[in-house]
């Protein structure tokens, strides 16, 4: 049919995965450089767990999810940065999105021990490990075509473990710092919340970047504002009303305001009704 609209082709979100993979991120990097003891702590996620024996346990929790305040986008679409190299059948291909989502995931970090001292030494050494993960993740950017396929900016199948020594190549960054987020008493009631006994805790905030569905294109894109109407002249006729809908008996007069600066000297305005003095020679 002649009057169809062909609808552009949406693919998947992107990046709905990335906040369990943040949290997944943190729970390996600490399994994998566990060194003080032969028996690697217990990591939980339940906040009312408490082991039974001499068990040592960290507590990786996440409490609180915000929008980046520093760096909100229009949330208008633009095109992607995919690079689709042509290959015959993917020639011409452009992809557009809404600007991605910068989020801030805040988690708090505990420990548990039999014995405090203990406790305070798996809490100091949970500090100086995440005190490395300055790249908590650190790969190539993954996007979702709409035909389903997972590639990387440039085309290419995606690869987590891909080089980054194309310039051309997006990274995706999680940073992970240590905040001071919650008091004292935001952290006792967050325990009676849970049911939980009070323990010593750190709170982190990893910042991530969620990428929203591709849409398939074929060129750039157009913006229709709807056209400036005219603006009528005021019709002194008749009643007139004030902009709280009173009613007026005449328009008022505006004001007569005095121009700024100094005052002028030996200035005088001509009437309307009064000729100009010729010049003299």
């Amino acid at each position: 049919m002649s009057g169809e609209v062909l609808m552009p082709r949406v693919g998947p979100a992107s990046g709905r995965s990335i906040i369990g993979e943040v949290t997944e991120s943190i729970h390996k990097f600490l399994m994998d450089r566990y060194e003080l003891t032969e028996q690697t702590p217990r990591f939980e996620e339940d906040l009312k767990f408490v082991p039974k024996d001499r068990e040592e346990v960290v507590y990786i929790y996440m409490y609180r999810v915000a929008q980046n305040p520093n760096l909100k986008n229009v949330k208008r679409y633009r095109q992607a940065p995919v690079f689709v190299k042509s290959d015959g059948e993917t020639e011409g291909e452009v992809f557009f999105h809404r600007p991605p989502l910068l989020l801030d995931l805040f988690y708090m970090v505990m420990v548990h021990s039999k014995f405090r001292s203990d406790a305070e030494r798996l809490l100091g050494w949970s500090m100086l490990t995440l005190n490395e993960a300055t790249h908590l993740i650190y790969r190539p950017r993954r996007f979702q075509l709409p035909d389903g396929r997972e590639v990387d900016s440039i085309g290419r199948p995606y690869d987590p473990m891909a080089a980054g020594d194309d310039d051309d190549l997006f990274m995706e960054k999680v940073s992970l710092a240590l905040v001071d987020d919650l008091t004292i008493g935001d952290a006792i009631n967050f325990f009676s919340i849970h049911e939980a006994p009070y323990r010593p805790f750190l709170t982190y905030r990893a910042r991530v970047v969620m990428d929203g569905p591709l849409v398939e294109g074929s060129g750039g894109t157009t913006i229709r504002i709807p056209r400036l109407g005219r603006s009528e002249p005021a019709d002194d006729s008749g009643k007139l009303e004030s902009p709280s809908g009173r009613m007026m008996a005449s328009r008022p007069k505006p004001s007569k305001k005095e121009a700024p600066g100094p005052k002028p000297s030996k200035l005088e305005r001509i009437a309307e009704d009064e000729p100009e003095s010729p010049t003299e020679d």
